[in-house]
């Protein structure tokens, strides 16, 4: 039988629609820079044909595979504390001569399939055992990540793990139960794990307009450029926010701004449409995925997904802290474009050989 290139078309077509969006709203974000566009262009493309590639990729193969990952991930994390380059304070990149990346996004994949491996080879609902190891897991990495500082990717990826034990049956009681651990320990963790800047942008989620022209500047120019959008916002490229630079990293973390700006309100809609329907398919794979590995790394990766949008969204709306998390496809990058669209490789793998494997 020749072998033939699968993908999953309402994937395919959800994500490519973000990405033309992305050049759109780049190109006005980025003071209609060539060199910007064409730098992201090559990125999607690079992106997409990874997704391709592992789209190809059976389950099972990749649940072999599973630990080798998370080793490999977990030494490249010991690999950056050790040696690796320090940029804007955090020291989180290897550079390798020819490309420098960042380990932790890898991890946003080998966490979640981690969690889920463990999970698989033990009987379901898990019992605390077995949630033991899970939170290994979850906890290791995620205190290297921390340390770089990365506060952000950290809290992606343990809710990456969360997720998969939520989906495992973990009981509701005992959810209850670390919930109220979790609010009880959050006064400990602001006074003695978090950094002083990182205390800073809690402060400032709760009165920008303490420092209007310091700390509280970005979001407040963000909330000024999502409210002047009104209905139909002031057209592509017409945004004065972001076209006379009130808004700082209006091409990265913040562009979100640039398009509620430019788009309006029915742009939001149809953008957050597209993302619904993204994290839909994902889950309806997960759904009609057989075996308990594909189940459950199918269900964290499309939560996860939905939970990259929230954050992004309530961060540069004012109502969450800023943590330094991208808008997912939208913003400009490299590493966590192609580790997302890795993801849904993944996925699309999941749903092509659904029926090959049983556990």
């Amino acid at each position: 039988m020749p072998f033939r290139i699968k993908v999953d078309m309402p994937l395919m077509f959800g994500l490519l629609m973000l990405c033309v969006g992305s050049l759109l709203v780049l190109w006005s974000a980025g003071g209609e820079s060539p060199r910007l566009l064409i730098s992201q262009s090559i990125r999607m493309g690079i992106a997409v044909v990874g997704m391709v590639v592992l789209a190809q990729v059976r389950p099972d193969t990749l649940f072999r595979w599973t630990p080798y990952l998370f080793a490999a991930g977990l030494g490249m994390l010991i690999l950056v504390l050790l040696v690796g380059d320090v940029g804007k304070g955090a020291q989180r990149w290897l550079d390798l001569g020819v490309v420098r990346f960042q380990p932790s996004e890898a991890m946003k994949l080998a966490v979640p399939m981690m969690v889920a491996w463990v999970l698989t080879r033990k009987t379901l609902p898990p019992n605390f055992k077995n949630l033991f190891y899970a939170a290994l897991v979850l906890g290791v990495p995620s205190a290297l990540i921390l340390v770089q500082p990365d506060l952000g990717t950290a809290i992606l990826i343990l809710m990456s793990g969360a997720l998969i034990i939520f989906l495992a049956g973990f009981a509701w009681k005992h959810i209850g139960i670390l919930a109220a651990m979790t609010a009880a320990a959050i006064p400990i963790a602001y006074h003695f794990l978090l950094r002083p800047y990182q205390q800073q942008r809690i402060q400032t989620l709760l009165d920008p307009w303490s420092d209007p022209l310091g700390s509280g500047y970005q979001i407040i120019q963000s909330m000024i450029a999502i409210g002047s959008g009104g209905a139909q916002g002031k057209g592509w490229t017409q945004g004065s926010q972001s076209q006379l630079e009130f808004i700082p990293d209006r091409h990265t973390d913040f562009i979100f701004s640039v398009f509620s700006e430019e788009m309006g309100f029915i742009g939001v809609l149809i953008l957050i449409t597209v993302y619904v329907a993204i994290v839909a398919r994902g889950l309806y794979i997960a759904y009609y995925t057989k075996d308990t590995f594909s189940r459950l790394l199918a269900g964290s990766l499309s939560m996860t997904f939905f939970f990259y949008v929230f954050v992004n969204i309530g961060m540069v709306a004012g109502m969450l802290p800023v943590v330094g998390i991208p808008l997912p496809l939208i913003s400009y990058g490299g590493t966590s474009m192609v580790t997302l669209m890795a993801g849904f490789g993944i996925l699309m793998g999941i749903h092509n050989h659904r029926s090959l494997m049983s556990r």
